[in-house]
């Protein structure tokens, strides 16, 4: 059986994180969930604080109760360990607002009853003074099974491209990569999925998206979370990216909860 790369053991928090501070802090949450806070403005991305269908390596590092108000909550895709019903039903009533690719927002409102906005790839909208743009992102491998009665297209999967005072930010998604994927701006940051699989971006494409972007912090994600050592899925491995990237000390190998402060000084 493969041995899991793990992070650093987990770190609580609490309503403090949600407090107006005078820069963007962004929090890994697990896998590939983030709290951003910037100067207030409160979002989380891909919120699963519960509710998955597997077992955790660690414990997440705040409780769906725990959490005093959120300003919007955006979802890249439909698979449960991006898109929890408990999760999103526990926040619903500190959330001000959701975000997602049509099919996902869709989804949303049938099971709550309430409206997600639903947006279109390249899709660009605000919360406060945040700019989030919507990025392409293929991750179509739900078509090659019998499970689902949806027949998925691009347009159901997204990444997130997010502006802020202090810097920007670039998650991805899950995704196969794109050309689009190396034609952009250069963030400051990237939410960094490595995931050697098929539907996910393949480690040699990882290095390669990674030395597009040469100054850009990668913010290691979709690792270290999920007790599944024979999904290659979740087994990223840090020590292996490290000699193969340019600039390698920007790999930003995160505990669950740690505070990365987003800055456009690197």
């Amino acid at each position: 059986m493969m041995k899991q790369a793990t992070p650093r053991k987990t770190i609580s928090f609490s309503a403090e994180a949600f407090e107006a501070i005078n820069e963007t802090e962004i929090r890994w949450l697990g896998n590939s969930e983030i709290l951003l806070n910037s100067r207030g403005t409160c979002i989380m991305v891909d919120s699963v604080l519960e509710g998955f269908e597997l077992p955790l390596l660690n414990d997440m590092p705040i409780k769906t109760e725990e959490v005093p108000k959120l300003d919007g909550i955006l979802m890249t895709h439909s698979d449960n360990d991006h898109f929890s019903l408990d999760t999103l039903k526990n926040l619903l009533p500190v959330t001000e607002s959701f975000y997602a690719p049509k099919y996902v927002a869709e989804l949303y409102s049938k099971e709550f009853h309430t409206d997600a906005i639903g947006h279109d790839i390249h899709t660009t909208f605000n919360i406060e003074e945040i700019k989030i743009i919507l990025t392409p992102a293929n991750h179509l491998w739900q078509n090659e099974t019998s499970k689902f009665d949806h027949v998925f297209k691009l347009e159901d999967y997204c990444g997130f491209w997010i502006e802020t005072t202090d810097g920007t930010l670039w998650i991805p998604g899950d995704f196969r990569l794109m050309e689009e994927h190396l034609q952009m701006p250069e963030p400051d940051a990237i939410l960094f999925d490595f995931s050697d699989n098929e539907w996910h971006i393949g480690f040699d494409n990882a290095v390669k998206l990674a030395n597009t972007y040469p100054e850009a912090n990668l913010l290691l994600s979709h690792w270290g979370t999920v007790d599944a050592p024979n999904m290659e899925a979740f087994n990223a491995n840090p020590a292996d990216l490290f000699d193969k990237i340019v600039n390698p000390d920007r790999m930003k190998e995160l505990a669950a909860e740690e505070r990365y402060i987003l800055s456009k000084d690197k």
